[in-house]
């Protein structure tokens, strides 16, 4: 589906077909047959429009017949039915600077082209780069909104798991520590992205821009920085929880092992005046508590030594 959208008395307009300073956006449902055609009405290569469907796509650069391409990786909430998938995946959007608009595409809905719509107002399409780092800007913002999120909910889930100790709480931390390496991964190409953008000022970029991209590059490294940090509280947490684990079912064996020491010694003497052979006392008429007793007052000793060696 192809959206085209104009900035006209800081309103945003939905117009019908392409024009100079336009902002072109193209979304899910895509089709084979619309890239075609927008590639021959805007002069576009066509593997900068399709680029964007390999979710693996890498963030890089690149220009061919003056038409610029910008890959840069988003994140986004994963929708996948299998629970041991990540909460959020990182998507490639591509962002083309022709001669004469600005084009978007999204191989998945995403919330910083829907956050860029909704300033779309205050925009100059005319000014590409500017909409360009806007759009980086959207982005970042993205990231650290997802990675607040990820952190709430890393404590929520912390404390139930102290709390219960069952394996849901473990599966949905599983679950955010793949989402935090997405995150990590994506935010570093970005940054490799962005620091070789600014270093080859492949833009075109003014001073003025160019003092907004190094603080898209401070921010975006701020996201990276909090990514690494919520991953190594993860993994911290996780390791301790594994170390809590064992000691606790060291705990249980010991105290089994203990029990199973204890109820011997009344089995023993149950068996050897079980056997059919001539015993002590056999016709007394305290035959029968004889052996209670002596089961009793060893086991009540057994117990009393590895009470006194803290070892139960």
């Amino acid at each position: 589906m192809i959206q085209y959208f104009k900035n006209i008395n800081h309103q945003t307009v939905a117009i019908n077909k392409p024009e100079n300073g336009a902002w072109v956006n193209i979304i899910p449902p895509l089709k084979q047959e619309e890239f075609h055609e927008l590639s021959q009405s805007l002069d576009i290569p066509l593997d900068f429009l399709t680029d964007s469907l390999d979710i693996d796509e890498r963030s890089r650069f690149e220009e061919e017949d003056n038409v610029k391409l910008v890959v840069i990786k988003t994140p986004t909430e994963n929708n996948s039915f299998n629970e041991s998938d990540a909460f959020y995946i990182t998507i490639p959007i591509c962002i083309i600077l022709t001669h004469n608009q600005i084009v978007t595409v999204n191989s998945f809905d995403n919330g910083a082209i829907k956050k860029f719509l909704d300033t779309f107002q205050n925009r100059h399409p005319d000014k590409k780069n500017m909409m360009a780092l806007k759009i980086f800007e959207k982005i970042i913002q993205n990231y650290m909104s997802f990675l607040k999120e990820i952190n709430v909910r890393r404590n929520v889930l912390e404390q139930k798991l102290y709390a219960a100790n069952r394996n849901e709480e473990l599966l949905q931390l599983m679950r955010i520590q793949k989402s935090l390496v997405y995150f990590v991964t994506a935010l570093r190409s970005n940054e490799m992205l962005l620091m070789k953008i600014e270093r080859t000022n492949f833009l075109g970029l003014n001073e003025e821009e160019k003092e907004i991209l190094n603080d898209l590059i401070v921010d975006n490294s701020q996201a990276l920085e909090m990514a690494n940090i919520y991953t190594n509280i993860l993994s911290s947490t996780l390791d301790a929880f594994a170390s809590i684990i064992a000691n606790n079912q060291n705990q249980v064996l010991k105290r089994l092992s203990v029990i199973t020491i204890v109820l011997t010694f009344p089995v023993l003497v149950a068996s050897i005046y079980g056997m059919n052979v001539p015993i002590p006392y056999a016709n007394s008429p305290f035959a029968f508590y004889i052996p209670v007793f002596l089961s009793l007052v060893i086991s009540l000793i057994v117990g009393w030594f590895f009470l006194k060696k803290k070892i139960f």
